[in-house]
């Protein structure tokens, strides 16, 4: 009898030898639309990482980005660099001119702007806009620091000369290719408080400076996965299976989902290898414990 007690005591430990634990299943998408999702972004709650999933999500199969200013859309991700790429649909391109509010970051996103990033405001006061106060003084009388590049009056050149805003007849002095390229202490390009009633932004020339039309028009941001930037272990060997990293309960511990909707803290390689049939370990030891019987 202390045999067959101890067997049925020992079946659910062999159960836990040979499978991995498994929770509650998440169903985490590796694409959303054309754009390959891996980590730290995800599709869905429970996808990626926590910390990205507040600001960046999949709707109707559309990756967005979503500030305190607005919703815009990614319209490319570069893992390799750990930069994606947005479009605001309220900017001004040479194909088009509209009035906008303005983008802006929030201050505990994981995001940052990179160097590429070309702002040039348009239709600014001349009279009463702050960015114009570089021969001015502060309250304190201490010099105002110009807002304005000189060196990038050509862009604002190339941008009037399109069509969309030539068509405006707007004085070339309303333009300014903004020098806070990180928007200052706010992360923010608010056009109300500047006094301009639109802006435009490019992370490239593409090649052709004086051809505004071919310009990458859009911002590009920088992204961060913890302190070190490291790319967490667990998540690369969860990849590597086809799995798509995760988070998983109060304490947001990581799950790797796998393809056949189950998820698993290692990887999948065993799940699958389970589900299909192809792997005997699980149900020998049910066999051993019938023989411990």
């Amino acid at each position: 009898m202390k045999l067959k007690h101890s067997s049925i005591t020992l079946l659910p430990f062999i159960s836990l030898i040979f499978l991995p634990s498994l929770v509650s299943s998440q169903a985490c998408q590796r694409t959303c639309g054309n754009l390959p999702i891996k980590y730290p972004f995800g599709t869905g709650p429970g996808c990626g990482d926590p910390r990205f999933q507040q600001y960046v999500t999949c709707d109707q199969q559309k990756l967005t980005l979503t500030t305190h200013t607005g919703n815009y859309l990614v319209t490319n991700i570069d893992y390799s660099n750990h930069v994606i790429y947005i479009s605001d649909a309220s900017m001004s391109t040479c194909a088009c001119s509209q009035p906008s509010k303005g983008f802006g970051l929030d201050w505990d996103a994981p995001f940052s702007f990179t160097d590429d990033n070309v702002f040039t405001l348009l239709d600014c006061s001349t009279t009463s806009s702050p960015i114009f106060r570089s021969n001015s003084y502060n309250v304190d009388n201490s010099s105002a620091v110009p807002q304005c590049d000189k060196q990038g009056a050509p862009i604002c050149s190339y941008l009037y000369s399109c069509r969309a805003i030539s068509m405006l007849n707007l004085p070339i002095s309303t333009c300014c290719v903004y020098t806070p390229v990180d928007l200052g202490p706010s992360f923010e390009l608010n056009l109300q408080k500047l006094q301009c009633s639109s802006y435009s932004g490019f992370y490239s020339f593409s090649g052709q400076e004086s051809n505004p039309d071919n310009w990458k028009y859009g911002i590009s941001l920088k992204y961060k996965f913890n302190v070190y930037n490291d790319y967490p272990n667990s998540c690369a060997d969860c990849e590597k299976s086809s799995g798509v990293c995760g988070y998983t309960g109060s304490y947001n511990s990581f799950i790797c989902n796998c393809p056949n909707g189950l998820n698993t803290t290692s990887t999948c390689y065993f799940v699958s290898s389970f589900s299909n049939g192809t792997l005997l370990i699980y149900p020998l030891a049910w066999i051993l414990a019938m023989v411990l019987l």
